[in-house]
């Protein structure tokens, strides 16, 4: 089934290019596209489903749900399934569920839901014999890892567009990370997506939250700061470290 858009050439060149500068894609890979039901994710499995069929490789893609179960403990809430899995149909696009790995409620933290959440995907990944995951990460959310690692961790680090783990057999690859977040709303809006609500208790009081209105502060006093930020990342002079 063909998709009835096409990306806007001045995103799909930043697609490419960071695909091409961090080498993500090779002849005969198997792709497993993480999505949440989320704008970035379910963007991201209508990118690359667009790529795939212009690339002048060839790759396998399937798209990996992970149910946390957040929809069953509030009344009257959907099945996010089946908002997903309708408009991944309409793209002819794979999909499939997997139920969260059991977290006891009352020690759940966002770090340890994502670090259970990552792990899954590791175990899905080789268990079936996929050799890429793709995370829907763009620029917006690496500057907010680098600050996030800076004010609370206390190291210079962030989410890199390509990681290569476990000897080089699985690889973590980031295709819209040059694309900013009001970018991948606008491929979003133009594929028609539903965006499935986030329904975590905690979404709405993370440490993300706080770096990311500390920024959008400083991006309104400073409108050249991201673009700053983000260079930053890759022009790291290591003899003025401590």
């Amino acid at each position: 089934m063909k998709i009835g858009y096409k990306l806007p050439a001045k995103l799909n060149r930043k697609i490419g290019q960071a695909m091409h500068d961090f080498s993500m894609f090779s002849e005969g890979d198997r792709v497993l596209v993480a999505v949440s039901g989320g704008v970035d994710s379910l963007t991201l499995a209508c990118v690359l489903k667009i790529w795939q069929s212009k690339a002048p490789i060839q790759f396998d893609l399937t798209a990996q749900y992970i149910d946390h179960g957040f929809w069953r403990r509030q009344a009257g809430a959907a099945d996010p399934v089946e908002a997903i899995g309708r408009q991944l149909q309409r793209l002819s696009q794979d999909f499939e569920v997997a139920e969260e790995w059991a977290i006891n409620e009352g020690d759940r933290t966002c770090f340890l839901c994502s670090r259970n959440r990552r792990s899954q995907l590791f175990d899905l990944a080789r268990e079936k014999g996929y050799n890429k995951i793709a995370l829907g990460h763009h620029k917006d959310d690496l500057i907010e890892t680098f600050m996030l690692n800076a004010v609370y961790s206390g190291n210079i680090s962030t989410m890199v567009p390509k990681q290569d783990l476990f000897g080089g057999t699985l690889s973590i690859v980031r295709p819209m990370a040059y694309l900013e977040k009001y970018e991948v709303c606008q491929i979003a809006a133009g594929l028609k997506l539903e965006i499935v609500k986030n329904l975590c208790p905690l979404s709405n009081d993370t440490r993300r939250e706080k770096v990311r209105n500390l920024l959008q502060a400083l991006y309104q006093d400073e409108p050249a700061a991201k673009n700053s930020l983000f260079a930053a990342l890759s022009n790291v002079r290591i003899d003025y470290l401590l």
